[in-house]
């Protein structure tokens, strides 16, 4: 289906299905019960860890601090939103939060402004990834406590593979759409400057690959920290996944510190660590014995420009 199509909602929920069914066998069943909270008892304790800790330490509604997790999908995000919604002071808003998003989208600023100015926690944490282009503007919310945001990235090829896993070819339509001028108000299509146009006008999308559109799709996103001066703002934090599962502790602390907040292990507890390297590790750290993933075959021209921006990102942090 074409990017700017408009699903009703049988046909919607259709394609989530299918989703998840293509995601449970490629991953296992496992990973989408932690990756989507459907265990019903986690759910349950940590809802009423954060109604407790309301009752006790809840704050003047207006005064919650909102805190935007930003970036691409398939970078960590959730990894990021599981740790913080273990930390009782959190409210957290994910995509699937029908109050405030629609379909993955914030409904607009005004519903998002009045659910933050709501809160009696001491922090709102949302995942606007669909509008990780507009960050700078959600920071600027009349009427809110001065927010921060989180912009997450991950290595491109390990992106790449997870995004083709659980979505398919949705990046390489959203590329086409974009290249044909059919983009029309779609997200994908938001805030793109002549250059990035012009880059995406540059391929051929009848031969592209899947992986390699994930990987030009990840490069058109995540340059955004930098062309929107984000690199320059100390209320925006670059948090790599990759150095997250190398040294949870130490990335969290850098987190706390960020967000002004005492060091707490719940927020990593549940980061399966990774020592760094292609072949990566077993959790806690064992070495793995599983050969290194190879790189992806992605298209030269693609591949140099995510090896550039990587080396921003990894410069950066």
């Amino acid at each position: 289906m074409p990017a700017t199509d408009q699903p009703t909602a049988v046909a919607y929920t259709a394609r989530r299905i299918a989703r998840h069914v293509r995601w449970a066998r490629t991953e296992g069943l496992r990973r989408l019960i932690e990756e989507d909270r459907l265990n019903p008892v986690e759910r349950a304790t940590t809802a009423w860890a954060k109604r407790r800790w309301r009752r006790a330490h809840g704050v003047t509604p207006g005064q919650a601090q909102p805190v935007y997790v930003v970036g691409l999908q398939r970078s960590g995000t959730n990894m990021l939103m599981r740790g913080l919604d273990a930390a009782p002071q959190f409210e957290v808003r994910n995509e699937n939060d029908r109050r405030v998003f629609h379909r993955f989208q914030l409904r607009s600023d005004a519903v998002l402004s009045a659910a933050i100015r709501a809160s009696r926690h001491a922090y709102v944490i949302v995942k606007p990834l669909c509008e990780s282009h507009r960050v700078d503007e959600l920071l600027a919310l009349p009427g809110l406590a001065p927010g921060r945001a989180l912009w997450a990235w991950r290595d491109v090829d390990d992106r790449a593979r997870s995004e083709v896993a659980k979505f398919g070819p949705s990046n390489l339509q959203a590329l086409r759409a974009i290249a044909a001028g059919t983009i029309g108000d779609g997200w994908q299509g938001q805030r793109l400057d002549a250059e990035s146009r012009a880059l995406i006008a540059g391929f051929d999308y009848a031969t592209m690959s899947p992986h390699t559109a994930a990987a030009l799709f990840w490069y058109v996103r995540n340059q955004l920290f930098f062309r929107l001066g984000l690199h320059r703002r100390d209320d925006v934090l670059l948090c790599s996944y990759d150095a997250l599962v190398a040294d949870p502790e130490a990335v969290t602390r850098r987190l706390c510190d960020f967000l002004g907040l005492p060091y707490d292990p719940r927020l990593c507890a549940h980061v399966e660590r990774r020592a760094p390297g292609p072949a990566g590790s077993r959790p806690g750290g064992e070495a793995s014995t599983a050969p290194p993933r190879r790189p992806l075959d992605i298209d030269p021209r693609v591949r140099a420009l995510c090896d550039d921006l990587t080396e921003r990102l990894v410069a950066h942090v």
